[in-house]
């Protein structure tokens, strides 16, 4: 099974980091693929360029076993569509139980993504919650497609919805800009790496 975990990663930052690390573990994947938007659909263009995003990317997962960059959304023209992704994706692994992870937040705007309901038939949707979540009340759509058990993701190249529960550090990329552009101090918010990088090409100052 591969995992798919999109974002604009602007930074990346140890609340991305520790949720894929999580999810690999538990549903026992090859591979976490971290795909960064060139055009994120529903948010602003991000602070950075693609390639310092890529750069930041790379830093972070620095001999993590089982997570890489994929950088096909940037190689992409136009839009970066999730459903583009997941298609170009199947094409390459066919036979393959692909699962793409998303947060809640995300969920509850997942009728509002391009072609959305397209995305199952190309992968697994495994929404990540906190503690606590309150599960939303289902249409037919999502009913018919819920999984009560984890092994039948494996069982299924696509086509189920999953919820999973995991620690999520309340750590924004937005608030890590902030606090670089206030001149404090992200320390153990991300990797070192990734801030000696931010430091060097001194991103995220207000102009």
């Amino acid at each position: 099974m591969i995992g798919i975990f999109g974002g604009t990663f602007d930074p990346i930052h140890y609340g991305h980091l520790r949720s894929a690390l999580e999810v690999k573990v538990i549903f026992g994947l090859k591979e976490i693929r971290l795909i960064p938007s060139a055009q994120p659909p529903h948010r602003q263009l991000p602070a950075t360029t693609a390639l310092m995003r890529v750069e930041m990317l790379n830093l972070a997962i620095t001999n993590q076993q089982g997570l890489l960059v994929d950088t096909r959304e940037i190689d992409r023209d136009g839009p970066s569509y999730m459903v583009d992704t997941l298609s170009s994706l199947r094409q390459e692994f066919p036979n393959e139980p692909i699962l793409l992870f998303i947060g809640s937040d995300a969920f509850n705007h997942l009728t509002t993504w391009h072609k959305w309901q397209q995305l199952f038939d190309y992968s697994h949707i495994v929404v990540m919650t906190r503690p606590g979540f309150d599960s939303p009340i289902y249409d037919d759509f999502f009913t018919d497609r819920l999984s009560e058990h984890r092994t039948e993701l494996a069982q299924n190249t696509a086509g189920k919805l999953y919820f999973q529960q995991v620690i999520q550090l309340d750590i924004s990329a937005s608030a890590i800009r902030n606090m670089v552009a206030d001149q404090q101090d992200p320390r153990f918010l991300l990797p070192d790496p990734v801030i000696a990088y931010i430091k060097h090409h001194q991103l995220y100052k207000r102009h």
